[in-house]
């Protein structure tokens, strides 16, 4: 009778917890073991899923009521039921593309459930001291970011934090960054050579490259074959008296007298471009541009197309590099 009793008394109270009290879609859930014994566990997430750790973590993909169950060494009598249930998604961002280069645009996305129409604010962020990214439109407080990278990186940090409902979120995700061939504009300066990738509209800084030497001391404005022509400057200063340096293209004449000008191949039309004292000047008929250089820096602008040399695009600064001699276009992708 004795042993009988004991045997009755026994019990196993199971029993579990779990944390966060309010969990959401892609958040790990900690379920705490409270029972007061047992050997064996089996747990039941209700979306499928099982255990059969002590006190596992679990996550679940989509927001939603469930059932989980605990039961203990198999018994069906020690088994313990809750509801949990799982609210918004975390929010996220995610990016315009999978593959990153720099010079190139790309947008990242704010990823927020919010099913109940809560106040959402956003602030974008980098790590300090960071110049790797351009914002293009300085607009950090909205839903998405446009950018972009300026220098490769095998890990380039980009962070978003995001305020609903009274919680507040961060994110922060690393990308690669490649790099990009492009075309060049080398300058000659008293005191070095230097290379500026241009990337469409935009252009990396320019840095110091002894390699830019071969193309400067080859680049002349004195003298060009065009049509099967020769242009020589003694020549040309008969129709265009002040012209120091010329380059042709597209039947265009670019030329410096003091300042930087166009003029039809005939002659006819004369336009100034720059009334600064133009150093030096060369064309890229690769991207159709033509650069100078002035007391300011260097300057570009498109090949001018009209028939009366009016044009609509304004000269672009390049950069500030104020005491070029020599410039040249490197048609090679580097």
């Amino acid at each position: 009778m004795l042993c009988c009793a004991i045997v009755a008394c026994k019990r196993n109270d199971v029993n579990f917890s779990y944390s966060p009290e309010a969990p959401r879609a892609g958040q790990p859930v900690s379920f705490t073991n409270l029972s007061s014994g047992g050997e064996e566990w089996a747990w039941s997430f209700g979306d499928g899923a099982s255990s059969t750790l002590k006190a596992p973590t679990h996550t679940y993909k989509k927001p939603g009521t469930y059932q989980v169950v605990l039961k203990v060494d198999k018994r069906n009598a020690w088994t313990k039921t809750k509801q949990i249930t799982v609210y918004d998604t975390v929010p996220t961002f995610v990016a315009s593309d999978s593959t990153f280069y720099i010079y190139e645009d790309y947008t990242f996305t704010a990823n927020v459930y919010n099913p109940y129409n809560h106040e959402v604010k956003y602030e974008w962020w980098f790590p300090a001291n960071t110049i790797y990214a351009v914002v293009t439109d300085s607009v950090f407080d909205q839903s998405t970011l446009h950018l972009y990278f300026i220098q490769p990186m095998e890990t380039a940090p980009i962070g978003l934090t995001v305020i609903m409902n009274g919680d507040t979120t961060e994110i922060e995700k690393s990308f690669k960054v490649q790099n990009k061939k492009a075309h060049s504009v080398l300058f000659r300066t008293q005191e070095e050579d230097y290379r500026q990738r241009i990337f469409g509209s935009r252009a990396e800084l320019f840095f110091a490259d002894p390699s830019a030497g071969a193309l400067l001391d080859a680049e002349q404005d004195t003298m060009q074959v065009y049509n099967s022509f020769t242009f020589r400057l003694s020549e040309l200063q008969t129709v265009f008296p002040e012209m120091e340096g010329f380059h042709i293209a597209n039947r265009k004449i670019y030329f410096r007298a003091g300042g930087l000008w166009v003029a039809n191949i005939d002659g006819a039309n004369i336009v100034p471009i720059d009334d600064a004292d133009c150093y030096y000047m060369t064309l890229d008929t690769q991207d159709s541009r033509i650069y100078w250089a002035n007391e300011h820096g260097v300057w570009y602008m498109p090949f001018i197309g009209s028939d009366n040399n009016k044009f609509v695009s304004i000269p672009e600064q390049l950069n500030e590099l104020d005491d070029v001699t020599k410039i040249a276009v490197d048609g090679e992708l580097r």
